[in-house]
């Protein structure tokens, strides 16, 4: 009997407990006593929280008993994902609230005593990490504001350091702090546990909040640290390929890298101007930074490194870099304001998200099919800027790995360093010592190139007449202007026993070294079989089986022209271009250049050189030369000027665009000197 007696009075005094309890959290909230000292007040409440927006929610006889409770105390070890301070509270939307935007409010109720009495006015500081616009009231009193309020909207800002002095007449007793919040719609898609405060307010005298202010603007210069140590860094590496691809044109991958630099130089300077002035609003600043720049960084990015390894794939990879681009600001826009959540439904967000997951996906693969294609092509090379390449999807992904916690920013001594910064860093230092590695190697290459050219140009000057035979009966004149310091260009005049001469032009294919060593080849033996035959057909004939096997998968031209004393003339084209007469092309049988085939074969084209008549011989640089459009001078701008001297004609084509060796000889001619008769005195008759 006893025990059942027992067991009656325990569960009676359960429920007598529970009621109590439950008679407790219906109660209005009692104010919490606080004591202002010297020290500030860490409001950690629990607050008193509630969804939705009613401005008499600030009035201090309100009653927020039914409100829920909402505890600021920060777990033990927490931190800002976003600027590594320590002391981090999730926001509502990790609280049971996950689908809240718009509008809450907070209440605190409190019950101040001030040792110090009328003589110490007192003032709140709002805490830097807040989502997103908040006003402040005070017994039902509006202190201000972070961001700007209207009837029909609320435009937010970056989040900076802010404090309210309480009116005069609030110096001790019963205060009531109601705090407004609101949460853009686009927030908790690049903000883990979004929504509300992440760390309580603070209340103290006025004086000691002021310097806690400006210790918390201390604390947002050492966050921001990062970004001003990155700027010169993004801007040195600007002008670093600038120069380079102005030394070196033909290396894009320098001027893609001053892009993507000067492009990460715009979004440094705009998240600057946002976290330190009121002028650009949040919606903006996300639009600029994150639908804008981000994509057309990853894209500039993509396109240096296929640049750098030197990709045949490069009007591919410009397709793939530019449509992802495109697809990702059209995928992104619709998530940040002012779009999402009003002409954009929230719900959208959940094929938005995947979409932009997939494309940044996308741009990965693209990456690693760039780094594939680039180890096969580049060996070593390959090698070395991987670990640079890999570090980049940790700076694509950043807002989706910062979402599931997996990315954090951690302070050290107050700097703020994260994943992002560390990976830019290390793939900037990664560029400049592959760039380093090039430079020094082509310095090598440079100098090795420049004793073959000496080299070259002195076979060029064996080669290349520098003073023209005199020919009784015609003015013969040349003209070469080699393209660079050793060209493929050549000719020879060689006079002939009977009289008259030999005319030999040619181009070979390539420059430098190897095209010096060809034509020295070629004019070795035409000086040797001319010596033999002044038959054009058997010069070539003999000239082709000399370079079977040693073209190196080029090819060699050449026209010969033998002009007797008498004007008469015979050509043998192999594969060159046709000699003009008077400015007309003539026609000459062709055949193919030489070193191609052991059966080819030359025909002989013979005609007439007239007195007061030219022939002209031209390269291929005169038709083939070039303006920066792309324009070609073509053979009727050849035609028209093949009849005036060859150094008009070399001229007008260098000015027109030197792209290739340009090579004119030009034959004129004379008139025959008259034979001077000698005058015999008359002879006298004998005298008789």
């Amino acid at each position: 009997m006893r025990s059942v007696l027992s067991r009656w009075f325990c569960a009676l005094l359960t429920l007598g407990i529970g009621l109590t309890l439950n008679a407790r959290a219906d109660a209005p909230s009692a104010p919490i006593p606080v004591a202002i000292g010297k020290a500030v007040v860490t409001l950690n409440g629990p607050w008193r929280f509630h969804t939705g927006d009613d401005l008499n929610w600030a009035h201090p006889d309100f009653d927020d008993s039914a409100w829920a409770p909402m505890d600021l105390t920060a777990p033990a070890g927490s931190s800002d994902p976003n600027n590594g301070s320590s002391g981090f509270v999730s926001g509502w939307t990790a609280k049971g609230y996950p689908k809240l935007i718009g509008y809450a409010w907070y209440r605190l109720s409190l019950d101040i005593t001030n040792p110090a009495g009328a003589d110490e006015r007192l003032a709140i500081r709002m805490p830097l990490s807040v989502d997103d616009a908040y006003q402040v009231y005070v017994n039902g009193q509006l202190l201000g504001e972070f961001g700007r309020f209207t009837a029909n909207h609320v435009t937010f800002i970056n989040a900076q350091p802010r404090a309210f002095p309480l009116p005069d007449s609030v110096r001790s007793g019963p205060v009531t702090i109601a705090i407004r919040m609101w949460l853009d719609a686009g927030t908790p898609l690049i903000s883990p546990d979004a929504g509300g405060l992440h760390s309580p307010p603070l209340l103290g005298q006025a004086q000691v909040i002021e310097s806690m202010l400006q210790l918390a603007w201390d604390d947002m210069d050492r966050s921001q640290a990062r970004v001003f140590l990155q700027l010169p860094v993004f801007g040195l590496m600007v002008l670093l390929g600038l120069f380079l691809f102005r030394a070196d044109r033909r290396e894009r991958c320098y001027l893609w890298m001053s892009l993507a630099c000067l492009t990460d130089v715009f979004y440094m300077l705009i998240s600057l101007f946002g976290s330190y002035t009121t002028s650009l609003p949040m919606a903006a600043e996300n639009f600029l930074l994150d639908v804008v720049l981000s994509p057309l960084i990853f894209a500039l990015w993509v396109l240096f490194w296929g640049h750098w390894f030197g990709l045949t794939e490069m009007r591919r990879i410009h397709a793939a870099a530019w449509s992802l681009f495109l697809l990702l600001i059209l995928s992104v826009a619709p998530m940040r304001a002012p779009l999402f959540g009003s002409l954009v439904p929230v719900s959208a967000a959940s094929f938005l998200v995947p979409a932009t997951v997939f494309l940044k996906l996308c741009f990965g693969a693209v990456i690693v099919w760039i780094v594939y294609r680039g180890i096969r092509l580049r060996g070593s090379e390959g090698w070395l800027g991987l670990p640079a390449i890999v570090l980049l999807p940790i700076w694509l992904y950043a807002d989706e790995l910062s979402t599931v916690h997996l990315y954090r920013n951690v302070s050290v001594a107050g700097f703020v360093f994260g994943p992002t910064f560390v990976a830019r860093l290390l793939m900037l230092g990664a560029i400049v010592v592959l760039m380093m590695r090039r430079f020094l190697r082509g310095m090598r290459q440079k100098q090795y190139m420049e004793v073959e050219l000496e080299q070259a140009r002195t076979v060029q000057q064996v080669l290349i007449p520098e003073a023209l035979p005199q020919i009784t009966g015609f003015e013969i004149e040349s003209e070469y202007r080699p393209a660079q310091q050793v060209g493929g260009d050549f000719f020879q005049i060689l006079p002939l026993e009977a009289g008259g001469f030999l005319a030999i032009i040619g181009d070979v294919s390539g420059k430098g070294m190897p095209a010096a060593m060809t034509v020295s080849l070629l004019v070795g033996t035409v000086r040797t079989l001319a010596r033999f035959t002044t038959s054009p057909a058997e010069i070539l004939a003999a000239m082709n089986i000399r370079m079977l096997g040693r073209s190196q998968g080029g090819f060699t031209t050449c026209l010969v022209v033998r002009v007797d004393a008498n004007g008469a003339c015979a050509a043998a084209n192999a594969g060159h271009l046709a000699p003009y007469l008077n400015g007309r092309e003539m026609a000459v049988a062709g055949g193919l250049p030489l070193g191609l085939s052991a059966t080819a074969s030359y025909a002989e084209t013979s005609f007439q050189l007239a007195t007061g008549e030219r022939l002209t011989l031209i390269t291929d640089g005169v038709v083939e030369a070039r303006t920066k459009e792309g324009e070609l001078f073509g053979f009727e701008r050849a035609a028209a000027i093949a009849g005036q001297p060859a150094r008009a004609i070399a001229r007008t084509a260098e000015q027109f665009g030197h792209d290739d060796d340009i090579t004119v000889l030009g034959v004129l001619r004379l008139a025959a000197e008259p034979v001077a008769i000698a005058q015999l005195p008359e002879l006298s008759p004998a005298p008789a």
